[in-house]
């Protein structure tokens, strides 16, 4: 589970920030260089501390251009499944799956038109076609540029331009913005203009051997990251260091867009808390949310463990819960099952443990789907009717949160199989240690 302002406890811009203060207004340049030595130095720190940790990741290749190539054909077929006659993504995730053309998001629309016969043209800003084209050359899908001035705007080009190519349905990506829609319906008429949540839950949904090979990996460098933290950690360390040395440990490992939430005590009974400057103590609870990207591939991990004795008896009857709670469901996922029959499994086995059923002390769902998004379709939750198939990745993430005393989560990556599910990695298997 990700916070949706995940936190990178005293990253740079933090320390710096920390260190000015109304005097380091005054201080100017003086106060800036200080901190930035101040930022160094702490890294230098942790490089020694974590100088056994190395990068890992040219274990695991990027997927080439070249591969995501026959991805359009795969998106054209669920276009056609759908019954729609195109589908306009802007610049993310998605578009990263179907090519390597990167580029931001502004007020300018950009966007890349994939049609269900699996030929695609581009909307390109007129003044930036120059540098799109080469892009496109590069790194693809291949298709025409149809452009737009500025006077004009992009609607009624691309209304035009959908016209000529027969396109009576068109699909909006769903992490389009919202105006993008608005003035396509505008332009082009409301009534073909159409949600592209199904379209783009099939084109991405089901992983295939290279997005589960990338996966795989991240989720273990991630699990490696934790355990290498847990073996250093000491009294008197506070929750923003600690998050600060699991992403510290994740970089060193290879990963990238490293982010952490690292929660002491009382203060995991909030599932998207934030570290509050507790100081770990003998006995505490601690949760670690943790991920970062391979070669663009999410992890998301979550792992509760107590540091020391005296063990808090709540602590170890919630982290039992909790992990029968993820077994269960894990042993429920199959092909053909529906989404919310996983849900379901975890909560009945956190009711069984003695805790109150429902949303009382779980109150959020039991996983998302990950991929090149951290939270992507298709969800464990109780209302999905979306059925499980082979190459499916989600997290599986049960809880017990008990406000004012402790929050225990554990949160692993699975990917559903012929005949069942596959961990990534490991599971935490102890209260003791992650």
């Amino acid at each position: 589970m990700r916070s949706d302002s995940p936190l990178a406890p005293l990253d740079r811009r933090t320390v710096l920030a920390s260190g000015l203060g109304l005097a380091g207004l005054a201080g100017g340049c003086a106060s800036t260089t200080a901190g930035a030595r101040g930022a160094a130095d702490a890294d230098g720190e942790l490089a020694e501390l974590f100088s056994d940790l190395g990068d890992q990741s040219a274990r695991w290749q990027p997927i080439s251009a070249a591969e995501k190539r026959p991805r359009l054909a795969r998106a054209a077929a669920a276009l056609r499944a759908a019954q729609l006659d195109a589908l306009l993504i802007e610049p993310g995730p998605t578009l990263g799956y179907l090519g390597d053309v990167g580029w931001g998001s502004s007020e300018r629309l950009f966007a890349l038109v994939v049609l269900a016969d699996a030929s695609c043209f581009w909307l390109v800003p007129a003044f930036e076609a120059a540098r799109a084209e080469k892009r496109i050359a590069a790194a693809g899908p291949a298709g025409p540029l149809v452009t737009w001035e500025e006077h004009e705007y992009a609607w009624k080009p691309l209304a035009a331009a959908l016209r000529a190519r027969a396109v009576e349905r068109i699909a909006i990506e769903p992490e389009a913005r919202a105006f993008v829609a608005q003035n396509l319906a505008a332009a082009l008429g409301a009534e073909r203009v159409r949600s592209g949540v199904e379209v783009v839950r099939s084109l991405r949904g089901k992983k295939d051997p290279r997005e589960l090979e990338l996966l795989r990996g991240a989720s273990e460098l991630t699990q490696r990251a934790i355990r290498a933290v847990a073996e250093r950690l000491r009294p008197g360390l506070s929750d923003h260091q600690l998050g600060r040395w699991v992403t510290f440990a994740q970089e060193r490992l290879g990963l990238r867009e490293t982010w952490c939430l690292p929660l002491l005590g009382p203060s995991a009974a909030y599932p998207h808390g934030e570290p509050e400057g507790r100081v770990l103590a003998s006995g505490e609870g601690i949760l670690v949310d943790t991920g970062g990207a391979l070669h663009g591939y999410q992890s998301d991990i979550t792992r509760s463990w107590s540091f020391g004795a005296p063990r808090e008896a709540e602590f170890l009857r919630a982290w039992e819960a909790v992990r029968s709670a993820q077994r269960a469901a894990f042993e429920r996922m199959a092909p053909g099952v529906a989404c919310r029959e996983i849900d379901r499994a975890a909560r009945a086995a956190i009711e069984a443990a003695g805790y109150p059923g429902g949303y009382t002390v779980f109150g959020h769902r039991l996983g998302h789907g990950i991929g090149l998004s951290g939270h992507e379709e298709p969800y464990f939750d109780g209302g999905s009717e979306t059925v499980l198939e082979p190459g499916m990745t989600f997290s599986d993430e049960p809880g017990v949160y008990l406000a004012g005393q402790l929050g225990v989560r554990l949160e692993d990556i699975v990917a559903i199989t012929g005949g069942g599910a596959e961990v990534f990695g490991a599971w935490q298997e102890s209260p003791d240690h992650p």
